[in-house]
């Protein structure tokens, strides 16, 4: 073992030099329950004539049953083979459990030596064996072996969590509380948690799906009931104070915490800062607040608080002429969350679903856009999930020329952003690009709680902004009487962009706005600006209750439009590591009150794209109507000249 900075290396040599007592006690061993009652049977049951033997000798290297005879109690080799029914050949899901929970096994064994090395524990057993042990002595090595027993235990659980995330799906098991938990000696105690683990899968592993699931919540009550016990067991901060590294496994073990599975995609693209986002100033603003929003996520609680007080944006959509920015917002929002999650110590996931992905065999696409969401939806990551030029991806229902594929994708968004099983935790958000978002299905678009209009440089200072920025600074023409990115102080301009909204900018909203204004009055109620609500319901009927309800999402958000500082970022003790309730607790104190501007605001922001969207379909249609009566037209006469020949 060796010193990396403040963390102590758990040499691979150590680990593997416990794999064949590791495989001992998966392979099988007996154990007579003493805190827990048995609830199934010792063993899974075999089909007659199969007899003790396994139904087929593995060929994971590692994983092969030792030869000669072997224990006929828990048998936890078999137990997984056993959760896919009859079939006679391990599957690679059940081969990486088996080889997960070895390698934790071997993990913790390895825990249990360095914390016998990093206290008195390795002397004395050895005067226990040698038959020397003072009566002086004989308190601290009970203590210390209830300890090591502890601390094998927590190893174990936090090694499976973690080398087995990967292999989780979309299943979860209620396994219940742990109850054999033995701190008699680790050998001890770690059979009597595998003993349990045997009797959970047999309750619950009635396929691989929930055989990986109950393994996982396993390991999470193992470590609640052990870190609870060690809060009070003496002798253990030998251990509650150090942090082991396991290179091969990108695993950090610190004290009695989770490790987080931190696997997060490699990103290649090229970040852009704020400031090189130039105009689309709501879109910035919304995004850099969505991307500290993300950071509040609570790994241990799997829940953010701004999911549970309101205001988080779990989808939006961004829309704007072709060339106006919505690469680089991406790029951007991408970018700092990137570097937040560098700063905590984060996993994060970035994925973009392309194009490439409509497949042509039946099925295809919808596996594939499903595989997309649950990899950005992981609860072990912070994932940021986009889908550019979603009119090409997901088609229209109804739509002829739409293909099988799209279709198949739309059915999957739909269901995954808000669906009767859909869960926003709060760890991930998606957004859906478009140049066309007219062309996107109505329900889909729907789906989006969020609008950003991304529509490029607007006034004369952004277009010098972004000429000076894309010029670079291989040139010596004078700026000239301007401050430069002045116009992208987004706290300035961002008022100012909201306060535009303060009446429709589309002429069909306009006139219903100043209808409703003539026949009621000034909208300064709640009955009131229901009336103008469904005063735009009676023009389009495609404004229904969800439109209403990512309406009242949009203005929570603007309610919980607060600057989080970027100290709180940058030094995440500050904030982000903190506990769920101190993370809720600060960021109430920072919550605005709802007015009545605000939803004026949002209201007219919504239906404005809703109207801007119909509008360009009408015309696209109507463009097409003509252009089909001018053909016939010219068909009809083309005909009648044949006709008269």
């Amino acid at each position: 073992m060796s010193l990396a900075g403040d963390q102590m290396e758990l040499g691979e040599d150590e680990i593997r030099a416990h794999y064949e007592a590791a495989l001992g006690l998966l392979t099988g061993f007996d154990h007579s329950p003493r805190l827990a009652e048995a609830r199934a049977a010792a063993s899974p049951e075999r089909s007659a004539g199969l007899g003790t033997r396994r139904r087929f000798r593995s060929t994971t290297p590692g994983l092969a049953a030792r030869h000669g005879a072997r224990a006929e109690g828990v048998r936890l080799l078999d137990r997984i083979e056993a959760s896919d029914g009859d079939d006679v050949l391990i599957s690679a899901r059940q081969a990486t459990v088996m080889q997960g929970l070895r390698r934790a096994l071997a993990i913790a064994m390895a825990l249990g030596d360095a914390f016998g090395r990093a206290t008195d524990l390795a002397r004395l057993k050895r005067a226990n064996v040698e038959g020397r042990l003072s009566p002086a002595d004989r308190t601290a090595f009970s203590e210390l072996l209830a300890g090591e027993a502890l601390v094998s235990l927590y190893g174990f659980a936090n090694a499976a969590a973690f080398l087995l995330a990967d292999a989780a799906g979309e299943v979860t098991v209620e396994v219940g509380a742990v109850q054999e938990i033995l701190t008699d000696n680790a050998p001890l105690a770690l059979q009597g948690i595998l003993w349990e683990l045997d009797q959970a899968l047999a309750d619950h592993a009635s396929d691989e799906p929930r055989m990986v699931a109950t393994v996982l919540a396993f390991a999470e009550q193992v470590m609640d009931a052990v870190a609870l016990r060690a809060q009070t067991a003496p002798r253990l901060a030998a251990f509650a104070g150090a942090r082991y590294r396991v290179e091969a496994d990108d695993l950090t073990l610190a004290g009695f915490t989770p490790a987080r599975h931190a696997r997060g995609s490699v990103l290649t693209m090229q970040f852009k800062k704020p400031h090189q986002v130039v105009g689309n100033h709501i879109a910035k603003h919304q995004a850099m607040r969505l991307a500290k929003m993300l950071m509040a996520y609570d790994f241990d609680r799997r829940l953010n608080p701004f999911a549970e007080i309101g205001g988080f944006i779990f989808t939006f959509m961004g829309d704007g002429k072709p060339g106006t920015g919505k690469t680089t917002l991406i790029q951007m929002m991408a970018g700092l969350i990137h570097e937040y999650c560098g700063n905590a110590g984060y996993p994060f996931r970035y994925q973009n679903f392309s194009i490439d992905q409509i497949d042509s065999y039946q099925g295809k696409s919808g596996q594939n856009a499903r595989a997309f969401i649950d990899n950005v939806m992981d609860p072990n990551v912070i994932g940021f999930g986009t889908v550019d030029d979603i009119d090409q991806i997901a088609g229209k229902r109804g739509d002829r020329q739409s293909s099988a594929g799209q279709q198949e994708v739309t059915a999957v968004l739909m269901e995954a952003f808000s669906g009767a099983n859909t869960v926003v935790r709060g760890n991930c958000t998606f957004g859906m690009f478009s140049n066309f978002p007219e062309n996107v299905d109505d329900a889909l678009r729907q789906r989006a709680g969020a609008r950003f209009l991304v529509d490029g440089p607007q006034t004369r200072e952004d277009y010098i902004d972004i000429l000076h920025l894309l010029l670079g600074k291989n040139h010596d023409i004078p700026l000239g009487e301007h401050e430069l990115y002045a116009a992208q102080q987004i706290q300035r301009a961002v008022a100012a962009s909201f306060e535009r909204h303060g009446r429709p900018h589309e002429a069909g909203l306009l006139r219903v706005w100043e209808a409703t204004e003539k026949r009621i009055g000034k909208l300064d109620t709640v009955a009131k600006i229901g009336a103008y609500l469904k005063a735009i319901q009676e023009v389009d009927e495609r404004f229904t209750g969800r439109s209403i309800k990512n309406i009242t999402d949009a203005v929570k958000v603007r309610a919980m439009d607060v600057e989080l500082p970027d100290e709180w970022m940058e030094k995440p003790d500050l904030f982000l590591f903190r506990s769920y309730d101190d993370k809720s607790a600060m960021i109430r104190e920072l919550m605005r009150p709802i007015t009545v501007e605000m939803v004026i605001q949002e209201i007219n922001r919504y239906a404005d794209s809703e109207f801007r969207y119909a509008d360009i379909a009408d015309e696209a249609a109507i463009e097409n109507a003509v252009r089909d009566m001018g053909r016939m037209e010219a068909a009809r006469r083309r005909y009648a000249a044949k006709v008269r020949e």
